[in-house]
């Protein structure tokens, strides 16, 4: 599965962006799919996943219910709605696919190229 990822942009703090990410592919409606975002001189880390069908939803515990992640796989789509935007918000948010969600929010198999968020203060 192919993905790619849009949506970032540059944002007061207090604010919301909608990232989304388009999957393509014969089977792209079965992955699980999931957000990871790597700020500057850190390490990439998991923000939120989807599963393909029942729509299971995880988040890491520092997202606050300020993140929520959807699906519409009729138009084999993932969209992450980021709400409460702070600067630490700040990173690059790539697009991952996976067979299950315990994969895709661990060890991905397929990743979107990085759209930029900027939170600014």
């Amino acid at each position: 599965v192919q993905l790619q990822a849009s949506g970032g942009g540059l944002v007061q703090a207090g604010g919301s962006l909608r990232l989304s990410c388009a999957a393509s592919g014969r089977t792209a409606s079965e992955y699980a799919m999931g957000w990871f975002r790597q700020a500057p001189g850190k390490d990439r880390k998991f923000v939120a996943a989807i599963s393909g069908s029942a729509g299971i939803t995880v988040y890491a515990d520092s997202m606050n219910g300020r993140f929520s992640i959807s699906r519409d796989n009729a138009k084999n789509e993932v969209s992450l709605q980021m709400n409460s935007l702070s600067p630490e918000d700040t990173a690059v948010y790539y697009c991952a696919a996976g067979p299950s969600i315990a994969v895709v929010s661990s060890s991905p198999t397929n990743w979107g190229q990085g759209t930029q968020v900027t939170v600014s203060s």
